[in-house]
């Protein structure tokens, strides 16, 4: 199997979270501090750490400390590459691997 292949399952993987999937939404308009995106769920902060570091290392998004303060945002470029890999298996195209 193709690294293509295990990277996009991976990506949809992790954003087969409803939550997860919503967190990613909200940092698609804006960076936002842990803090700003725990007051939009129910749930502890443990939990919230642990869906944010799944989408860390999927690559979905991408964090930055300041003071105790963690901000996070999407990684536009990964995303991209997501759409661009996904668009590739859906679409008929020369280098389709029905092809091969």
């Amino acid at each position: 199997m193709g690294d293509k292949y295990v990277n996009i399952s991976k990506k949809l993987k992790v954003l087969s979270d409803p939550k997860r999937l919503e967190i990613v939404d909200m940092l698609s308009c804006e960076e936002l501090c842990a803090c700003e995106i725990l007051e939009k769920f129910d749930i502890s902060q443990p939990t919230l750490s642990s869906d944010m570091k799944k989408l860390e290392d999927a690559n979905i998004i991408k964090s930055r400390k300041e003071g105790k303060n963690v901000f996070y945002i999407v990684n536009n470029e990964s995303l991209k590459e997501l759409e661009k890999l996904l668009g590739q298996i859906f679409e008929s195209s020369p280098d389709c691997i029905c092809k091969e």
